[in-house]
């Protein structure tokens, strides 16, 4: 349990550090805000701790605000949604062991190391890379987003990590690596005029989709 609850207290800091950088969009910060919450209140659950009832914004209900069946209701479901992914993952083991896989103990995590070289791309201006890793099946991306900004010059923006270009994907269960299919994905949003000729102050800073790449994973 305690190197469950150390993997989980390691996910929450590079979460809160994500957070506190400022440069997740709206959207993006709003999905992570909600991991946290959720894995706040796994950990508590599994160390016997009081479940704290939220709204579906992952905030803290107000005792005083709200009613006493409604704080009811959202702690029962609460409390279900944790009791259902704590049951999940015992399956997950006893269905790998029929299977003849070697079992993952529950109490792990497992982590994607990535090491970025190069972005050949000739946009003509800046660029954001967003890497993460996508299941096909569901249609659905399953981590957080590594971002790269990437200059016109063809070299990163920050350029005293050049060479220096790595990512960890941290907090992949066993239910993730059991997957029939995982990729990597790259997303690739153009930064800058509206138009490469138009010289307009008031068109910079534009973000627009430019194109996407991916790889398998398994």
């Amino acid at each position: 349990q305690f190197r469950h609850v150390q993997q989980m207290t390691y996910s929450l800091i590079e979460w809160r550090s994500q957070i506190l950088s400022g440069t997740l969009p709206k959207d993006e910060l709003a999905e992570l805000k909600k991991k946290v919450t959720a894995k706040i209140d796994y950990g508590n659950r599994i160390l016997g701790l009081d479940l704290v009832v939220r709204d579906d914004n992952g905030n803290i209900l107000d005792p005083d605000e709200t009613s006493t069946i409604s704080l009811f209701k959202s702690h029962e479901t609460a409390s279900k949604r944790i009791d259902d992914r704590i049951q999940e993952e015992k399956s997950l083991q006893q269905n790998l062991d029929l299977r003849g896989q070697p079992i993952f103990n529950t109490t792990h995590t497992y982590s994607l190391y990535v090491n970025f070289k190069n972005f050949v791309c000739n946009i003509g201006e800046d660029a954001e890379l967003l890497m993460s890793l996508y299941d096909p099946d569901l249609s659905k991306f399953i981590s957080e987003n590594y971002l790269v900004r990437w200059g016109s010059n063809g070299m990163p923006k920050e350029i005293e990590k050049l060479n220096n270009l790595q990512a960890v994907f941290t907090d992949l269960s066993s239910s993730d690596l059991i997957r029939p299919k995982i990729s990597l994905v790259c997303q690739i949003v153009r930064v800058g005029h509206m138009e490469l000729k138009d010289g307009k102050k008031h068109t910079c800073g534009l973000r627009r989709p430019f194109g996407v790449a991916g790889t398998a994973g398994s």
